[in-house]
């Protein structure tokens, strides 16, 4: 079973949680981390490219890898963001192949399928990850961005732009 097999967005989102029994919990338990009332002067932003599903697990190793850089070059002086949350049910019609199978399986007869995880839907130019840093840590801010984007399954782009003075480090 890979990310990519359920990347793809098709129908309508099966979200309805008090309907389905025993589906297992999001990996990702932590969407901010750093310093979440400093200032900063630089944002980066890893921005989608395409619609898709990104599984919970993609966006844990995608927080994961982006927070250990983060983490190793500028302990605690950085704000970070991981935007969207898997409110999507994956289901998934368990087949066995091999000797015996055909008593163990009924085909597509009663296919609903078992809930295996959770992903969220991204629309192209969403924001994923947001990475607050100063301007003279840019560099390592786009580089923990692009550690974070080889763990997605969709292709994203790297936005650096400096932050108005004004402007106050929203958590959402």
């Amino acid at each position: 079973m890979r990310s990519k097999n359920y990347r793809a967005v098709k129908g309508q989102s099966y979200t309805r949680k008090e309907f389905v029994k025993g589906f297992p919990a999001p990996k990702i338990n932590k969407f901010t981390m750093g310093d979440t009332k400093a200032k900063f002067e630089i944002e980066g932003r890893l921005i989608t490219l395409e619609r898709a599903q990104i599984r919970h697990n993609s966006l844990e190793a995608a927080r994961v890898a982006t927070n250990r850089v983060l983490m190793e070059k500028l302990v605690n002086n950085y704000f970070m963001h991981v935007h969207p949350y898997p409110h999507t049910i994956l289901r998934e019609n368990k087949m066995i192949f091999g000797a015996h199978a055909d008593r163990l399986q009924d085909g597509m007869r009663r296919s609903f399928g078992k809930p295996i995880g959770t992903a969220a839907r991204v629309e192209p130019n969403q924001t994923i990850i947001t990475v607050r840093v100063n301007a003279n840590a840019a560099d390592i801010a786009k580089e923990s961005l692009k550690r974070g984007a080889a763990k997605l399954p969709v292709p994203c782009r790297i936005v650096i732009e400096p932050i108005p003075t004004n402007q106050v480090n929203p958590v959402a």
